[in-house]
């Protein structure tokens, strides 16, 4: 953990020189640019696992959106928010986010993710490198949300548990109730 005094902060609450804290404030672009890459994917290869995947990620951030208006807790108190914004922190959307998409990640490499004609272990030792460094950038981004001090530990630990139960059930309903009709949809003339 990186101990700060009061002469380390400036006006805005936020570090001075910190080249850590600067690190971390990119790492928290990590949600933005995962979007860009959907929209791009979705334009151009139209596959409709990737479509319900993006669908998916906008329920939890309409979920995460919901939750905060009914939890209506605030954000940090070390933190200005006359500043940037003065929305509600209960639970961090960037955390919420990317272990939606960590867990998601996570079960379509190891359930749906499957080679006909690979090493086993070839396959195993990438679909684990892949899992794990969903799990490390959704790490980084969620401790990155308290370092900065735009949430709570609390904040971004519910965050992450509404993250993975969303993701989770999202997983399911698109392997075990839309998939099998993936194939009337394609064969559909739009």
């Amino acid at each position: 953990m990186v101990y700060l005094s009061l002469s380390d902060i400036n006006a805005t609450g936020r570090p001075k020189r910190n080249v850590f804290g600067k690190l971390l404030a990119l790492f928290s672009l990590t949600p933005f640019m995962i979007l860009s890459g959907f929209i791009t994917l979705i334009l151009f290869r139209r596959d409709l696992h990737t479509i319900t995947f993006f669908i998916g990620i906008l329920l939890n951030e309409i979920c995460n959106s919901v939750l905060k208006h009914v939890l209506r807790e605030p954000r940090p108190l070390a933190r200005n928010t006359n500043l940037l914004y003065s929305e509600y922190g209960m639970p961090s959307s960037h955390s919420q986010f990317m272990w939606f998409f960590a867990s998601y990640m996570l079960y379509f490499t190891f359930i749906r993710l499957q080679y006909a004609n690979s090493k086993a272990f070839k396959e195993f030792f990438w679909k684990v490198a892949g899992a794990v460094s969903c799990i490390i950038m959704a790490c980084i981004v969620s401790y990155s949300r308290i370092f900065l001090q735009y949430h709570t530990w609390k904040q971004v630990l519910f965050g992450a548990l509404f993250g993975i139960i969303i993701g989770t059930i999202w997983f399911a309903l698109t392997n075990m109730v839309l998939t099998p009709y993936f194939s009337t949809i394609i064969s559909w003339y739009v």
